[in-house]
């Protein structure tokens, strides 16, 4: 739950925009060969893709919290169609491809895809029932008593109506592009996501009845403001779908209307480049982003109350299938609400939280400005986003770098980042002023490739050495490396974390980074820049864990490692924090050291293919998920190792597509404070009094927010965000060992 949304602007990837939620999704059908441990049960999987609508069944569930401020839950349940959306533009679009064109689909769980399907379908069609229900019965009731309505064409008086007819004359009107359907005429193409009027119409001097559709444009607002009789904290809205249909006449005059629906397609958005044969990658790129936009169609979203006749003509015009329809109570598309949730009405949002700075980079003496350099010179500093300031710490370490004569070098990757970010504006200054500046840009970061590209070709107009990777895989780590010469000699600073280097979504984002000036780390980080960017092939990183060469085979190492140091009674256990973990050889190492003994702790935001607390198999294993105002988004592996902790942090999930398919990178933390820093934190995760969802054996997640006695348990980041205001200066230094 990273891009970019006209479509998508949900939090669900790394787009900074208005979400703190997503999925981070991606098609994961990777050729990744497992030989399965015979010694384990058949059924020791989750099904991913119930298990990412469970995920967004926990975003429904903060939407359906009368606890919470009111916009936040309209925020809540904008992001859970927006999830959505993207579920099925990737995930299940990526399942139809692979059954018409023959593919295999490998499925964890030994189901034909056929029924996988139609259970995907079957629990979406609930949830978005339940969705919609949340919105009329819940979210609705608890925004008019705040003062905010949503009136329907009916609720108006004629004041009222006066005055959307003179808005919709000089406003909408204008804009509007009524398609007829005629032979003339033949059906139009209807683009994915956008809301639609399907109009039936009959000629008043022919009898002859016709269809038309009509396009919700959607630069307009979704929720037209009414002026009339709003009194103090009072204000009202009229969904704009609803406006236009009450002024249809205007559009199709001598006609008499009969009938009018809406409805909306969902189509296939994945963006398939067979690398290998492409001379050009931004070039095939570019193509591919053109024809996205008529992908076929894998849903169709009708109201409940559409007649057969139109519903008939959609489903024989688009050519979808039964299972493909979706009747909803209107309205459609609650993505909507993130208009709504945008209100500046602080009593009905989150309290305002202003990132603290790390107190290592403080500046000695008040007034003085900040050395990012001198500060990371002395320790290592372990960074924890959006409670500590990005701009006062990953932002200003490579400002500074851009304008510090003694930098000589910045090498930096991007996945995603902002179209105004100044990360970009700082590598830019650093190649004008003379610096070696190499950014490595994943132009192939779903549903920001347009992005990336501009924004690489900008680079490269500095004078930035831009390259795109590695043929066949993403770059997806997270890092920085800056070369300063220091009295004669040349010193490493780096930098790696778990989120984009994008500071729009650090203040949404929870994440991790370390600040670093240890020459190991940087060595490291020389040899992969020089992989990615080169031909060089580095088989050996010292802190590093990388893959797709060594990131599986390192963590699997470890696992076994407690699982032999549990059956030798030595001290034992692991804990892991990260997005998704559906990997088999992964899961199937946890079962083994779970059976030896080994307590496992898993704090997973979204998909979940392991099956915990099964006797015999996982007794020893615990399962939660944190979701709230953040988007929880930090990876950590942490194993205790008798008693010599191992502890990692870096950008990969445990899924086939970050282990085989994606340059990934994880640092060992090495100074006490940080190992320390983090057992705090899965102790608070893990505390029976904080707040969370907790996974059972049958798949099920519970959640667990109320004491005995209906007082709320702990907000697990509210807790974080008091600490981190009220941590001393002289905390949290971060001395290697």
């Amino acid at each position: 739950m990273d891009g970019e949304h006209t479509a998508l602007e949900n939090g669900l990837l790394d787009n900074g925009l208005s979400g703190s939620l997503g999925s981070d999704f991606d098609d994961d059908f990777a050729p990744f060969i497992y030989e399965p441990d015979p010694t384990l049960p058949e059924n020791r999987y989750l099904d991913r893709e119930l298990s990412w609508l469970a995920f967004n069944q926990r975003v429904l569930e903060l939407a359906e919290d009368p606890l919470l401020p009111v916009l936040e839950r309209a925020n809540f349940l904008a992001i859970f169609a927006s999830n959505l959306d993207e579920f099925f533009m990737v995930r299940v679009a990526g399942l139809k491809r692979r059954i018409a064109t023959g593919l295999a689909v490998p499925t964890n769980v030994g189901r034909a895809p056929q029924d996988v399907l139609a259970d995907i379908s079957l629990k979406a069609h609930e949830l978005q029932v339940r969705h919609a229900k949340a919105y009329r019965e819940l979210v609705l009731p608890a925004l008019e008593a705040a003062g905010i309505t949503v009136s329907s064409w009916d609720e108006l008086d004629e004041a009222d109506k006066v005055q959307m007819r003179e808005v919709f004359s000089q406003q909408i009107f204008p804009v509007l592009m009524p398609l007829a359907v005629d032979p003339a005429h033949p059906f139009p193409y209807i683009s994915g996501l956008s809301l639609n009027l399907s109009v039936r119409v009959r000629n008043s001097r022919t009898g002859k009845e016709q269809f038309a559709r009509l396009k919700v444009p959607q630069m307009l607002p979704r929720f037209v403001r009414i002026d009339q009789r709003e009194g103090l904290g009072q204000v009202r809205f009229l969904r704009l779908e609803d406006l236009i249909a009450n002024h249809l006449g205007d559009l199709f005059p001598g006609m008499e209307i009969l009938d009018h629906h809406v409805f909306r397609v969902t189509r296939n958005e994945d963006v398939e480049i067979d690398e290998d044969e492409t001379e050009n990658l931004i070039q095939a790129l570019e193509r591919e982003l053109l024809r996205r936009r008529f992908g076929p169609p894998i849903r169709l979203e009708v109201t409940d109350d559409m007649d057969d006749v139109t519903l008939g003509l959609l489903v024989r015009e688009l050519d979808v299938t039964e299972q493909e329809v979706y009747r909803l109570p209107a309205p459609l598309d609650l993505g909507g609400l993130f208009d709504l949730s945008r209100i500046d009405r602080p009593d009905l949002h989150y309290p305002n939280h202003v990132p603290t700075t790390a107190p290592q980079l403080m500046p000695s003496e008040p007034n003085a400005k900040p050395d990012i350099f001198a500060a990371v010179a002395r320790q290592d500093i372990l960074l924890h986003h959006p409670y500590e300031s990005f701009a006062t710490s990953v932002q200003a370490f490579v400002e500074q770098a851009a304008a510090d004569p003694h930098v000589l070098a910045i090498k930096q990757t991007l996945y995603r980042t902002s179209g105004d970010s100044p990360i970009v504006e700082a590598l830019i200054d650093a190649a004008e002023a003379g610096k070696q500046v190499l950014a490595l840009v994943e132009i192939k970061a779903r549903f920001d490739e347009q992005n990336n590209i501009s924004w690489a070709r900008k680079l490269e107009k500095a004078g930035v050495h831009v390259v795109y990777g590695l043929v066949g895989l993403k770059t997806h780590c997270k890092l920085a490396l800056v070369i300063r010469e220091e009295k004669g000699v040349l010193k490493h600073y780096s930098h790696i974390g778990t989120g984009n280097y994008n500071p729009k979504t650090s203040r949404i984002y929870e994440d991790l980074g370390l600040l670093t000036a240890d020459d190991q780390v940087g060595k490291d980080l020389t040899r992969l820049f020089n992989e990615l960017s080169g031909y060089a092939i580095e088989k050996k990183f010292k802190r590093l864990l990388v893959a797709p060469l060594h990131l599986r085979k390192g963590l699997l190492k470890r696992i076994d490692t407690e699982a032999a140091n549990a059956a030798a009674g030595r001290p034992s256990g692991i804990r892991i924090k990260l997005n998704s973990i559906v990997d088999e050889a992964i899961i199937d190492a946890l079962y083994r050291a779970s059976q030896a003994g080994v307590p496992v702790e898993l704090w997973v935001r979204g998909i979940c293919g392991l099956v915990p607390g099964r006797e015999g198999l996982s007794e020893n294993i615990r399962v939660r998920s944190v979701l709230g105002r953040y988007l929880e988004h930090s990876r950590v592996f942490s194993f205790v190792n008798d008693s010599d902790p191992q502890v990692y942090i870096g950008s990969a999930d445990m899924m086939h597509r970050n282990l085989d398919r994606r340059v990934e990178a994880l640092v060992r933390l090495t100074a006490p404070e940080h190992l320390a820093e983090l057992d705090r934190l899965f102790d608070l995760a893990f505390d029976e009094r904080t707040a969370a969802w907790v996974l059972a054996e049958d798949g099920v997640w519970t959640r667990h927010h109320l004491d005995e006695n209906g007082a709320p348990l702990t907000d697990l980041q509210t807790k974080l965000q008091q600490q981190a205001t009220q941590r001393p200066r002289s905390a949290r230094t971060g001395t290697r060992r």
